[in-house]
């Protein structure tokens, strides 16, 4: 059996057209992932310390500004040390863990932002089974279950490129190491990779958004059925932080996804690797902004909080 040549290290290249003119992308990046890190912490440590924020939906987004903290934290100090130090090598084991992380906390998000869907669901189409329903043991469950999914799932891809052979080239043309932008360094046959690809995106955040819609379906025929104009605005805003930030996390995923299996020729590589860059930093920066602004009780909390203190 063949042993499959792996490289010491890869080198990361950066963005192409942006070799030489770094700073103000990487002042902008090192902005929004200190935003980023702030604003997810304080999100996490408000809910941690306020008990009346003790609930399900306050849990599944301290999950979610856990995940984004990991997530802008694999990428963006690489790519700020590409940017400012010329720092471009990443070990070979570096780089696959650096894109388990990625795609297992993307994995994870998708189902965590499912189990904020089915929360709303319960909470205005079933309200009083809601507190039957939403229990600790349910939560549990469903973090568990989001967690091993992932796990699960994105093992295979590593194990798949890691049986690779590398032997064309280590340069990656990118700011942080991508599956595909990997599996394409390969002097080998990767159908394997793209079908597989292919079937975790369908098998996973596919089926999570398409359960994601439905629930919503559901809230609004239960939203326009109210009475009340003013019940229906109150009943529907509880929700738009929660569609705000599926937005943010899917359109940039999908575009990604696209664009690695469109020809450089149709769409510029420049494009593509910014997108990827704004997918890992954008999305953990607004979360908290979006919910910090949008969701009355943490709103009043932070305020109380930053009263106290004062």
């Amino acid at each position: 059996m063949t042993i499959p040549f792996h490289p010491d290290s890869f080198q990361l290249l950066g963005i192409p057209g942006m070799e030489h003119c770094p700073l103000l992308l990487s002042i902008m990046f090192f902005f929004m992932y200190l935003l980023s890190l702030k604003g997810n912490c304080f999100i996490f440590l408000l809910i941690a310390i306020t008990k009346s924020l003790h609930q399900p939906m306050y849990f599944f987004l301290m999950m979610l500004s856990v995940g984004d903290i990991v997530l802008s934290s694999t990428t963006v100090p690489k790519t700020l040390g590409i940017f400012w130090f010329e720092s471009h090598e990443i070990s070979f084991n570096g780089c696959l863990l650096q894109i388990f992380f990625i795609h297992f906390i993307c994995m994870t998000e998708s189902g965590v932002l499912l189990a904020m869907a089915y929360d709303r669901y319960i909470a205005i189409c079933h309200p009083l089974a809601y507190v039957t329903r939403l229990t600790a043991s349910f939560i549990r469950a469903v973090t568990v279950a989001s967690v091993a999914r992932s796990v699960f799932i994105i093992f295979p891809m590593i194990l798949l490129l890691k049986r690779l052979p590398y032997q064309k080239s280590n340069v990656i043309k990118h700011t942080y190491c991508e599956h595909m932008a990997m599996a394409r360094l390969a002097n080998a046959d990767i159908t394997v990779n793209i079908i597989y690809g292919v079937v975790i995106l369908i098998a996973t955040s596919a089926i999570d958004l398409l359960l994601i819609g439905m629930s919503y379906v559901a809230i609004i025929r239960t939203v326009v059925g109210l009475s009340s104009s003013e019940a229906r605005r109150k009943t529907f805003s509880t929700c738009v932080s929660h569609i705000c930030v599926i937005i943010l996390l899917y359109v940039p995923a999908f575009f990604s996804f696209i664009t690695h299996r469109i020809p450089h020729t149709r769409i510029s590589p420049f494009v593509h690797i910014l997108v990827a860059n704004i997918y890992v930093v954008v999305p953990p920066m607004m979360n908290p902004i979006i919910y910090g602004v949008r969701t009355k009780e943490i709103r009043l909390r932070a305020l109380l909080l930053l009263r106290h203190r004062r």
